[in-house]
């Protein structure tokens, strides 16, 4: 068992590292996912090839619910932390950042000794680990919790993310992705890549006609965005969904274009495959 003063809980679209053992301090809420009648619970346990299969053989785009505020609770309650940090999906994308706001509020008032702080990531999948990462940096280094908060949120307005997909058809079925984008990307089969502004709302950074060609473009995008800065600390993060080998390829052209200290490749939960689909990346750092 991992016992710490503190506790750092995420959702579930905090993905897996790839080949390794879990993150030992970080403990998940599963969302839901429901479609066509069947609904799935974003846990360890879900095989997201099975998800896969079952999204491409449907009309329908599949529906993700938010974890109860009861949910985080009793997470909170069986952790026995006095120090607990929620990391959610971006406010922008999902109910879990205001469920989980709810489940704190609750929670501090029967345990007025307790401390709990709730970040939106504005990101998902390999952007809500970075900031897991970073806030369990911070604490290990002796961080207080108010010292913890005001770094982790000033981390959250600096980080990046964008995402690469084979497939945007689960943003057209949602209606995510705007009409005309619809079209032009189907017709040309354009390969967008995506990203999260400073709200956490979703964007496009840029486009190519295949897949590769949009990873050596984002890879430039992060080479631009990142002139001139010592990098040297910092992590990136890929999220890969069924494409370690992908993951694996862009991670090196990334790093020969930067400096990044160093990069973790993690595989996608329930809630990232939903999005990503097979073949898609996440980029945060």
């Amino acid at each position: 068992i991992f016992i710490m003063s503190f506790q750092i809980i995420g959702d579930s679209c905090c993905d897996y590292p790839y080949l390794e053992d879990d993150y030992p301090w970080l403990r998940r809420v599963p969302l839901t996912i429901e479609l066509d009648g069947e609904n799935f619970v974003d846990d360890e346990e879900l095989r997201c090839a099975t998800l896969i299969s079952k999204m491409a053989a449907s009309l329908n785009a599949p529906k993700s619910a938010c974890p109860a505020p009861g949910q985080f609770i009793e997470v909170f309650e069986n952790c026995g932390a006095d120090e607990i940090f929620v990391v959610t999906l971006s406010d922008k994308v999902s109910g879990s950042y205001g469920s989980a706001v709810v489940a704190g509020k609750m929670f501090m008032e029967q345990n007025p000794d307790k401390k709990v702080f709730v970040f939106s990531s504005h990101s998902a999948a390999a952007g809500e680990i970075a900031v897991c990462c970073e806030l369990y940096r911070l604490k290990s280094n002796g961080a207080s919790f108010d010292e913890t908060v005001e770094k982790g949120l000033a981390f959250i307005s600096g980080l990046t993310t964008y995402f690469i997909l084979e497939t945007l058809d689960v943003f057209r079925k949602n209606g995510r992705l705007n009409h005309l984008q619809s079209i032009v990307t189907s017709a040309l089969k354009l390969k967008l890549i995506m990203g999260a502004d400073e709200t956490g709302s979703i964007c496009v950074r840029g486009k190519a006609l295949t897949v590769d060609r949009a990873i050596y473009k984002m890879a430039d995008l992060i080479a631009e965005r990142t002139a001139g800065r010592d990098m040297s600390e910092c992590h990136l993060y890929i999220s890969q969904c069924m494409c370690p080998d992908r993951a694996r390829k862009t991670r090196d052209i990334i790093m020969k274009k930067t400096n990044f200290k160093d990069c973790t490749i993690l595989r996608a939960g329930g809630i990232s495959t939903i999005y990503a689909n097979s073949g898609g990346l996440i980029i945060a750092y």
